[in-house]
């Protein structure tokens, strides 16, 4: 059985726990890449999408890989649609055209 993390800052990803989740409060880019690093055998790993933005090449790795699957979630700020346009193209190259706008 896989694990399921969640990488962010503290008070993004907390409530997280109460789901089981393990959560790995980070406070920079580069320890969110050591992080991610460490869980290449998770089967999911949600990040904030404040640091996805920064991670974008480092995620993009994972891209064609079965596991883990690296899903943005918005973080305490807000979203900045970073989940959903990968979503997007993600559908777009999956049929060929955008079918979710």
């Amino acid at each position: 059985m896989y694990k399921i993390a969640v990488i962010g800052d503290r008070d993004s990803i907390l409530g997280f726990m109460a789901l089981g989740l393990e959560a790995v409060v980070v406070e920079t880019a580069e320890q969110a890449k050591s992080t991610l690093k460490k869980m290449e055998d998770y089967g999911i790993i949600y990040i904030t999408e404040q640091l996805a933005v920064q991670l974008r090449d480092e995620i993009a790795r994972y891209s064609d890989r079965t596991y883990p699957a690296i899903i943005p979630i918005p973080g305490k700020t807000g979203s900045l649609n970073f989940g959903m346009d990968a979503l997007n193209k993600a559908v777009e190259r999956a049929v060929g055209t955008n079918i979710l706008t």
